[in-house]
């Protein structure tokens, strides 16, 4: 139970990786001012977070089960807090998807909707409206920026992302008039075992109904480079959770928050075509025709990338 004075913060998907890590550092938060609320559909799994979290386990942070995907689940866990009293909600369970089009059923895709799109639209119905009746209150969303700019072969779970933002950025222009407020926050490419293992997987697998050329596509051209700029421009699950805690103690949180700099330039370009011919046209011969130049700008990019350059990139502000 929260103390006098202590917000209370309610965070899905915290089992591993930038949820864990947002959980732990709230809830290790020097002034003791939250009172984390660390959800996840499978409690077996939470020994990592419990580890991580230490002697604040029990005392500023406190677990509960959580499936987003599941009206039933969402209602009972908002039920069995105190007055369903949450002061800052922080949507961050998801799931990726990855690879040809051809290749992925609808009902995979329909699997990611469900946790990535409609999984943040249960939890905001369930905590909204109790927010705008105290006329306080902050909704976090863990978007990415692929949902502010496409990318090959990650083109179902951009569109998850694309609809999140979309009805987040609807959603915040009524929620100001209740002086609720609504933040994304955008990472690009996050160091996460989720990812890691995914990577691995995809390199390994079949691709029926996808033709011979674009497999060879995916496999020999997309997955190196995407694998460089991981290497070169990727984040930690520490700099997603350092930039989430800024936003929510500002005074005046930002709505959309790339917490990574060297990501500007690219989403820039999206807006400074009005055709989309700049962007699309940039990134294909980027991907198919720029290979070799681009895995060595990624490699010098990755040398000049030291600790002091990511940590400027952390803040929202």
């Amino acid at each position: 139970m929260a103390n006098g004075g202590q917000k209370v913060v309610l965070i899905t998907g915290c089992s591993s990786g930038i949820g864990l890590r947002i959980a732990v550092t709230l809830a290790r938060d020097e002034k003791k001012r939250y009172h984390v609320i660390a959800t996840m559909r499978d409690l077996k799994k939470k020994n990592k977070l419990v580890e991580a979290a230490g002697d604040a386990y029990g005392k500023n942070l406190v677990l509960l089960p959580l499936d987003v995907c599941s009206d039933e689940s969402v209602k009972q866990c908002i039920n069995s807090v105190k007055d369903r009293h949450i002061d800052i909600l922080i949507n961050n369970a998801g799931v990726g998807l990855l690879g040809p089009v051809e290749s992925i059923s609808i009902d995979e895709m329909k699997r990611v909707f469900e946790t990535n799109f409609f999984g943040v639209v249960r939890m905001i119905k369930e905590v909204m409206p109790d927010m705008k009746k105290r006329r306080s209150g902050h909704i976090v969303v863990m978007s990415s920026v692929m949902g502010l700019q496409g990318v090959v072969f990650n083109d179902v779970y951009t569109a998850s992302k694309f609809a999140m933002e979309g009805f987040c950025e609807s959603m915040a222009v009524q929620l100001l008039k209740f002086n609720v407020r609504l933040s994304m926050i955008e990472p690009g490419p996050v160091h996460t075992e989720f990812e890691t293992k995914m990577m691995e997987d995809v390199a390994k697998m079949e691709y029926p109904g996808a033709d011979a050329d674009t497999v060879r596509y995916f496999k020999d051209v997309y997955l190196p480079s995407s694998i460089d700029i991981f290497e070169a421009m990727g984040q930690t699950p520490e700099d997603i959770a350092k930039c989430t805690k800024k936003v929510i103690e500002s005074s005046s949180p930002r709505f959309r928050n790339l917490t990574n700099s060297l990501y500007t330039p690219i989403v820039a370009l999206k807006y400074a075509d009005e055709t989309g011919g700049l962007s699309v046209n940039t990134f294909y011969n980027l991907l198919f025709n720029l290979g070799p130049l681009m895995h060595i700008t990624m490699s010098i990019l990755k040398c000049l990338t030291c600790s002091c350059l990511r940590r400027r990139t952390l803040s929202p502000n």
